[in-house]
Order: structure tokens, then C-alpha cells, then sequence
């Protein structure tokens, strides 16, 4: 039996077939992003000169490098005793925030999700106030276990009261904005009554680094590091989970522990960086968004850029506080709240979100 093949009527030509698809865009992409993710790196190095750098009397890179090393000089006791604990605790707050935002962005599937929007800060800033003012707790170790119950005790409501799996964007940002009104006025209405706690609370209450020591910086070093490695290793199953329970199953992700393993991620992150530097807000809200710009869904690498990214933000508004505010300063937290105000306005009317 013969085959009759069929000719292109006259005129007309067959276009040829595109090649398939091969590896070098692939490792195009990947080499662009590890580029980008050297470049940040790069980025947030100079943050972290600058900030150790600028303030009352501002120094040059030779005297934060002598400050920093040479114990005769004369800028030893500014750099080790002000401005390295500062620094070294804006980026330890940096990473957990911005870590933070990203998972539970992720695992909520909500581009509004914020440790400050959906009252996860406020959870363990009145669990802080609470026991300064009627427990007489005082310092980092004291107050920290009762941050983190605080976060993870929010955290549990908002995502309940959202309607849990069932949660949409605008029911977990009403949730969350009902939370944290209601435990502000109980943090606001505790400080009023408590003149010894308002004193102790003024500045750490809108977001600060201005009183970092480093025995701080050591002791919440432990529970960012623990957060951070957790989240990091959350990346591809929330990859999967992102494709739905039944796939993520099917990929070897157990979504229960995965969501579990999230929430013990963001407890410690936010209760740590809270229990620090005060409830500061929008970080975990911007560099996520900025980052999935750059880097697309994929959290294999948006987790690695929000890593360095988020304190590149919280460290710059640190310095643009201190320039601002001269002969004072600004509290990192108002500034961050004056840069992401916006940015959340624009995010909450965006088709997108509205629909999700």
C-alpha cells in the first residue's frame, strides 16, 4: 500500500520545525541569578561598612577597618562597643524578617502575608510587654521565650480565624489586622499604666537598633541560625506544595509536617527579631516581592535572596534614619513603615491580589 504525501499548495512554504529546547538557556538562567546573587552579596558588604561607618562622627573605610582590628585605635571602642553591634544586629533582624515574609508568603499562598500585616510581631510584642510590666523580665534572654510563644500563639490564630486551609489573601489580612489592632491597644494601654515599662519601651516599641549590645547580638544569634536553616531547607517542598496537596504527595513532600516545619520557622525567626529590635515592619513584605521580580516562584532561590537582600533593606534604612534625623535620628522602624506604606497600598489594589 502505498503512501500518498501531501504538498504544500504553491506559494506557500512549510516552516521548518524549532529545535528543541536545550541546556544552555537553563544554565544561562542560572548563571545570571548566581551572578546577581554575588552582586547583593557585594551590596549588602557595603551596607554593612557603611553602617559601621556613618553616624555622630562619621568614619573613613580605613578607620572602620583599624576600628575594627587593631585594638590601639583610636576608633576601637566606637566601632566595638556602638556601631559593630548595630550593624551585626540589623542584619541578624535583616535575615529574619525577610526569611520570615518569604515563607509565609509561600505556605499561605498570600502576596500580603507580613510578620507586621498579619500580627505576628504584635503577637510577641505584647507577650514582651507583658512580661516587662507585670513580670519584671528584663533583658534579650529574659523576654525572649515569651516573643516567641507570642509569635507562634498569632500566628496559629491568624491562620485559624482565616479560615485556615480554606484561608484567602483578604481574610488572613483581616485576621491579621484585627489581631494586631486589638493586641497594640493592650501593648499601648500597658505602657500608659506602666511609666517604668514606657521608658524602657519607647523606642523598642516602634522598631529600633539604636540600643543594640553585643551580648544581644550573641544571644539571638542561635534562634536566627536555627530559623534560617530551617526555612532554607523548607524550598523545595514548598515548591511542591505550591503545586497542591495531591502533587506535593506525589513528589515525597508531606504537606502537614511541611506546614508544621513553617511555623516553627517563623516563630523563630520573627520572635528572635522581635524580641531584639522591636516590631519593624513591611521588610517582609517588600524584599519578597522585589526578589520574585528578579529571581521568578522558585523559592530554591528567592529564600538564598531574601537572605542577603532583606538586611541590605533594614541596614539602608538604618543610615538613611541616622541622615534624616541629624542631629537625632529616626528609628529604623518608621522608616521602614514610610518605604513600605505605599508599596502595600499598590499591592492590596493590584488585580492579581484581589483575585487570589
Amino acid at each position: 500500500m502505498s503512501v500518498i504525501k501531501s504538498s504544500p499548495p504553491e506559494g506557500r512554504t512549510v516552516p521548518a520545525p524549532s529545535p528543541p529546547t536545550e541546556g544552555p538557556a537553563p544554565r544561562s538562567g542560572t548563571a545570571l541569578r548566581s551572578a546577581g546573587l554575588v552582586g547583593a552579596l557585594a551590596l549588602l558588604l557595603a551596607l554593612l561598612v557603611l553602617s559601621i561607618g556613618f553616624g555622630a562622627r562619621s568614619l573613613t573605610v580605613g578607620e572602620v577597618w583599624d576600628g575594627l582590628f587593631d585594638r590601639n585605635s583610636a576608633t576601637w571602642a566606637v566601632v566595638h562597643e556602638m556601631r559593630l553591634p548595630r550593624t551585626l544586629l540589623g542584619l541578624l533582624t535583616g535575615v529574619a524578617l525577610g526569611l520570615a515574609g518569604a515563607v509565609m508568603q509561600a505556605l499561605t499562598r498570600n502576596p500580603l502575608a507580613d510578620p507586621g500585616l498579619l500580627g505576628i510581631n504584635a503577637g510577641a510584642s505584647a507577650a514582651v510587654v507583658t512580661a516587662i510590666g507585670f513580670l519584671g523580665v528584663t533583658g534579650f534572654t529574659g523576654y525572649v521565650w515569651f516573643a516567641l510563644v507570642g509569635a507562634a500563639v498569632v500566628s496559629t490564630l491568624v491562620y485559624a480565624i482565616g479560615g485556615g486551609r480554606g484561608a484567602t489573601p483578604a481574610r488572613l489580612a483581616l485576621a491579621g489586622a484585627a489581631l494586631n489592632a486589638a493586641l497594640y491597644s493592650y501593648v499601648n494601654a500597658t505602657m500608659i499604666m506602666d511609666s517604668a515599662s514606657l521608658e524602657r519601651m519607647r523606642f523598642w516599641t516602634v522598631g529600633s537598633l539604636a540600643t543594640a549590645r553585643m551580648d544581644t547580638v550573641v544571644q539571638v544569634l542561635p534562634f536566627v541560625a536555627a530559623g534560617l536553616l530551617t526555612a532554607l531547607a523548607l524550598a523545595r517542598p514548598l515548591n511542591a506544595l505550591a503545586l497542591g496537596d495531591d502533587q506535593a504527595r506525589a513528589l515525597g513532600a508531606r504537606p502537614e509536617r511541611v506546614r508544621a516545619a513553617c511555623i516553627v520557622a517563623i516563630t523563630l525567626l520573627c520572635g528572635a527579631a522581635t524580641a531584639a529590635a522591636g516590631p519593624i515592619v513591611f521588610v517582609g513584605l517588600m524584599v519578597p516581592h522585589f526578589v520574585r521580580a528578579l529571581t521568578g516562584p522558585d523559592l530554591r532561590w528567592m529564600l538564598p535572596y531574601c537572605t542577603v537582600l532583606a538586611p541590605v533593606l533594614l541596614l539602608g534604612s538604618d543610615v538613611l534614619g541616622r541622615l534624616l534625623g541629624r542631629p537625632g535620628e529616626l528609628q529604623v522602624g518608621v522608616v521602614t513603615a514610610v518605604l513600605g506604606g505605599p508599596l502595600f497600598l499598590y499591592i492590596l489594589r493590584h488585580r492579581k491580589v484581589a483575585a487570589a
